[in-house]
């Protein structure tokens, strides 16, 4: 099986699992090659990500560690042998790998939820406010980069699975453009609020009880709750977490985020409100 030069972000999450999994049995790689019959460096590049492992294969190293969890055992197995190529690999070679790694991510994922402080988050964006917050970064990007990251985006918007937005007053209120492009925004929150999958809650300036401005995450959920992801934004690109302990800490954050938000019809009534002022 040829290597990889450029592991996925799903590929790297399987080879992870497999690396804990062997963590937690006590074996080195040396001793998980002798128990597979294969040398240590086969195990090390399944272990980063750049080879692939079979079924058959990844279930024999399930059975030498001792994981007897089959449901995540099976979770992993469609993760090593699906043959998914999906729409965001047409952009592979023209966008950063992070954008094809979260588009891959959501396509995947059993249901998102997002806090967004500062901005509206990129699946409910309409096409002119993301051309001027992708027009206002620095340095400068090409009008043919421009075009290729707003399409990209739009894309991201066609996938169908539960998601739920806490989106907080600064960032309906700034305008990243002009009025006409945040009033247009607001329809479109409104609009989409209306949709069975969508879900969108405010939190308002005037509320007590919220120190949590560091909070903005995606939470991408997993077949499993152990195979969730949260995405946070870094200063070069996204940054993808995936141990036990974070994902429990991330999850009980977003229930406190959630916990200071406006129910969902009374954040309609408050965006109504936002858009009349406009």
């Amino acid at each position: 099986m040829a290597l990889r030069s450029e592991p996925t972000a799903r590929q790297l999450r399987l080879a992870v699992e497999l690396r804990r999994l062997r963590e937690a049995a006590g074996l080195t790689a040396r001793e998980a090659a002798g128990l597979l019959g294969v040398t240590a460096p086969v195990i090390s590049q399944i272990e980063s990500g750049i080879a692939g492992v079979s079924e058959q294969r990844l279930r024999r190293l399930a059975s030498h560690y001792d994981c007897t969890d089959t449901e995540f055992i099976d979770s992993l197995v469609v993760m090593a042998t699906g043959r998914t190529r999906g729409w965001w690999e047409e952009y592979r070679g023209q966008l950063p790998t992070a954008f094809l790694d979260l588009a891959e991510l959501e396509h995947h994922a059993g249901f998102l939820r997002e806090v967004a402080l500062l901005f509206v988050p990129g699946l409910l964006q309409t096409e002119e406010y993301a051309r001027a917050v992708f027009s206002a970064r620095v340095p400068e990007l090409t009008p043919e980069e421009l075009e290729l990251r707003i399409e990209h985006r739009m894309r991201r918007q066609q996938a169908a699975f539960p998601y739920e937005a806490v989106i907080h007053e600064a960032a309906l209120r700034i305008r990243v453009s002009d009025r006409a492009t945040s009033k247009a925004q607001l329809g479109r929150l409104l609009e989409l609020s209306d949709a069975d999958r969508i879900t969108v809650r405010v939190i308002p300036f005037d509320i007590d009880g919220f120190a949590r401005a560091s909070s903005a995450m995606t939470y991408a959920g997993g077949p499993l709750p152990r195979l969730d992801t949260v995405v946070r934004d870094a200063p070069h690109g996204s940054v993808f977490v995936d141990s036990e302990a974070q994902l429990a800490a991330y999850r009980t954050r977003f229930r406190k985020v959630e916990a200071v938000s406006l129910e969902p019809d009374r954040s309609r009534d408050f965006l109504h409100v936002l858009a009349k002022e406009l």
